[in-house]
Parts: C-alpha cells; sequence; structure tokens
C-alpha cells in the first residue's frame, strides 16, 4: 500500500521550483490526500485522528497556561486559581487542558482497544504497536506530572505515595526516588522537575507520534477484516473518503469533549485538590486519576509474598509489568487470523477481558479491604492470563472462520447480507399490512 509512483503534480511555477526543493506540499498530498486506505475502514478507525487532534489542544493550552503557571510550592496553587479568576479565558484554557486529559485517554483507550480486537498489532505492523505502547507509557508519566502541578491535597499526597513506590526496588531504588524528588521529601525542587518533564514530554510525544504515522505509511492500513490490500479496487483515496469520516467523528468528539468542559468541568476530577497542599493532613482517601485506576487495582492487589520478592515489590512489578506486557502482544499472540471478527473464541475472551478492565478500574477506586481485595486478585489474574495464557493458547486450538479472498469480497457480502435483511423486514411489513 505504501508504494507507487507519487501522483502529486505542481500546477505553478512557484509550486514546480519549491518542489525541487522541499517537497511538503508532495509529502502531504502522498500522506492524507491520494494515499490508499481499506475501503472496509469502520468509525473505529477514526481515533488516530482524533489522538492527533487531541495532541494539538493539549500542546497549544499547555503552552499558555506554562506562561501563566508558578513552579513553586508557595505560588503553585495561588497560581492556578489567578489563571482562572485573572487571566483572559483562563478558565477556559483550564478545562480544555484538565479534561483534554481525560479525553485524550479515553481516545487513547479506544484506540488501543480496536488495535487488540483487530489485530493491528500482527506482523508487519510490530513496530507501530510498539511506537503506539511507548507514547502510551510517556503519556501516562506525562499525565502524572500534570496531576501534581496544582498542588492541591491529592497532587501532593498523590506524587508522596507514587515515587514512594520507588523504594521498594532493591539497590536503586532510593536513588530513583531522591532523583525524582530533588531531596527526601516532596517539596520545590519536587514540583520544578515535575513542571520542566510535564511540559518537555508531550514534545518527545509529538516525535514519537511522527514515528508511529511514518511506520504506518510504510506498511499500510490494516482493516476489519484483518485481509492485506490485494486488488486496487480494495482500496480509496485518504481524501475524501476517510477525511470525511475522521471529520465526522472528530466534530461528535469534540462535542462530548465540550459537554464536560462548559457543563461538568470538574467532573473527572476530585473535590481534594481544591485544597491547597498540607503535607500534615492526608486525605481519607488518595486516588489517583481516574485513568490510572485499572493498574491501582492491580498494584493493591498484591498482598502477599513470593518468595524474596514482599508484596510492596510485587505491587510494583505487577503495576509496572501490566504496561509493560503490551509491548510484548504481538509475539504472544500466536493465530495467524488477524481480525477478532473471524475468530469466535477469541472474540469471546476479548470482550471479558474489556470488561475485566473496566472493572479493574472500578475497583481501584474502592478500599483495599475485605471483599475488595479478593476481587482485585482475580481481575489482576485474569489480566495477566489473557495475554499470557490465553492468547498463546487460542492461536493453536482455536478454527477460525472461513476468510473471503479480498477486502473487496468481504464488503460486497455485507452489502448483500443488508440488501437480504432489507428485504426481509420490508416483506415483514407488507404481511402485517
Amino acid at each position: 500500500m505504501s508504494g507507487g509512483h507519487s501522483t502529486y503534480s505542481p500546477t505553478t511555477g512557484l509550486g514546480r521550483w519549491f518542489d525541487t526543493r522541499l517537497p511538503i506540499p508532495r509529502l502531504v498530498h502522498d500522506s492524507f490526500i491520494s494515499y490508499p486506505v481499506p475501503r472496509n475502514l469502520n468509525y473505529a478507525y477514526t481515533f488516530g485522528g482524533i489522538l492527533a487532534l487531541m495532541l494539538g489542544v493539549q500542546l497549544i493550552t499547555g503552552i499558555v497556561l506554562a506562561m501563566h503557571y508558578s513552579a513553586s510550592t508557595q505560588l503553585a496553587f495561588d497560581s492556578v486559581e489567578k489563571i482562572m479568576r485573572d487571566v483572559n479565558s483562563g478558565w477556559l484554557l483550564r478545562y480544555l487542558h484538565a479534561n483534554g486529559a481525560s479525553m485524550f485517554f479515553v481516545a487513547v483507550y479506544i484506540h488501543l482497544f480496536r488495535g487488540l480486537y483487530y489485530g493491528s498489532y500482527k506482523a508487519p505492523r510490530e513496530i507501530i504497536w510498539v511506537l503506539g505502547c511507548i507514547i502510551y507509557l510517556l503519556m501516562m508519566a506525562t499525565a502524572f506530572m500534570g496531576y501534581v502541578l496544582p498542588w492541591g491535597q491529592m497532587s501532593f499526597w498523590g506524587a508522596t505515595v507514587i515515587t514512594g513506590f520507588f523504594t521498594a526496588i532493591p539497590v536503586v531504588g532510593e536513588w530513583v526516588q531522591t532523583l525524582l524528588l530533588g531531596g527526601f521529601a516532596v517539596d520545590n525542587p519536587t514540583l520544578n522537575r515535575f513542571f520542566s518533564l510535564h511540559y518537555l514530554l508531550p514534545f518527545m510525544i509529538a516525535g514519537v507520534v511522527v514515528l508511529h504515522i511514518w511506520a504506518f505509511h510504510i506498511t499500510g492500513q490494516t482493516n476489519p477484516t484483518g485481509i492485506e490490500v490485494k486488488h486496487k479496487t480494495d482500496t480509496v483515496p485518504f481524501t475524501p473518503y476517510a477525511t470525511i469520516k475522521d471529520g465526522f467523528a472528530m466534530i461528535v468528539f469534540v462535542a462530548l469533549f465540550a459537554y464536560f468542559v462548559f457543563y461538568i468541568p470538574n467532573f473527572m476530577g476530585h473535590a481534594d485538590n481544591y485544597i491547597p497542599a498540607d503535607p500534615l493532613k492526608t486525605p481519607a482517601h488518595i486516588v489517583p486519576e481516574w485513568y490510572f485506576l485499572p493498574f491501582y487495582a492491580i498494584l493493591r492487589a498484591i498482598t502477599f509474598s513470593i518468595g524474596p520478592i514482599d508484596s510492596k515489590l510485587g505491587g510494583v512489578l505487577a503495576m509496572f509489568g501490566a504496561v509493560l506486557i503490551l509491548f510484548v502482544v504481538p509475539w504472544l499472540d500466536t493465530s495467524k487470523v488477524r481480525s477478532a471478527v473471524y475468530r469466535p473464541w477469541y472474540k469471546l475472551f476479548f470482550w471479558l477481558f474489556l470488561v475485566n478492565a473496566v472493572f479493574l478500574g472500578w475497583l481501584g477506586s474502592r478500599p483495599a479491604e475485605g471483599i475488595y481485595i479478593a476481587l482485585m486478585q482475580a481481575a489482576t489474574a485474569f489480566y495477566f492470563g489473557f495475554f499470557i495464557i490465553i492468547m498463546p493458547l487460542l492461536g493453536l486450538i482455536e478454527t477460525p472462520r472461513r476468510l473471503p479472498n479480498s477486502i473487496t469480497e468481504a464488503v460486497l457480502e455485507k452489502k448483500k447480507k443488508g440488501s437480504a435483511s432489507a428485504q426481509t423486514a420490508a416483506a415483514a411489513t407488507e404481511t402485517q399490512g
């Protein structure tokens, strides 16, 4: 899909002069206008464009907010309040940035689960998947550091708890914690470090996104059937077909985003973060942002020791392992069939995995006591079991459904089924009438 001669042809003398020296218009044309995409893409494939949009929103609002923010423990909380009250449209900038982080994670989780469902990680697209996982890891680090910047109660105690995890790591743990904190406790050096990294990491994310898109254009787009492009009839130009679909999806997503910003801007935040940080007063429940809750549940699920690994180190290893295991998914899935559409057993276990992930998120918001601990442990076991046991085993024993010979054949079969259903419905209506 990525091969072929460029169809771009400059129409003016200036365009031809520019094209021979810095062919940016040609690059844009070949990548976003004439680039061939499978003709059967659905709306699950629009979240790449939505993520690019949200990254732009976060970068622009973050740069402007940084102009008014003071990275000092004495001034940080008040500077955020000043942004809200005294800076022109400061309240809008802050709510766009804060809710934008949550919407960014909504889009990335849908994008990730779509990849798992349609097998977008399979050869030859392993590098695309790994780069996506790197972006996700950088997003998590950026979001955590950004959560500390308002310097409210949850900011301070969240930083205290999370950085405290590193002390569980043998030999280097204490050194890593001191490096992050800039001392022996969460204080002014910590806030300065987190502000600097929170400002820098989004630009690193943008750089990896460029690599992600580059790799994507080399191997070509996957599609719901999981079948590679075989004929020219299997594809359509990116513009207008994919751009119109992406544009419509962006409008719907932005409408949802705007609803949170203008009507319930603090819905996904925590009330304790409107209380200035107080090292002498611990909140009743210290919880991270919602997008970290599944991993927080996994962390707290490990309440037992395994040989020399105590429960604290075991929890930290499980939490980081839950993210890092995503990097090796392309090599854990042994099935030769890419899409879950043609894998009945994998489809069943995928939906169970999705429900389990949401359940882990809910458990992460519950106190680590009583029945909740047992449920966390069961959900954590299924999370890792899905990747380590179910994916490799299903590839060996599952009998997939018959695959179409081409994308075009799959599209035509779907249209035939749709026409047959419409005729049946029409006949039933006439009979009733």
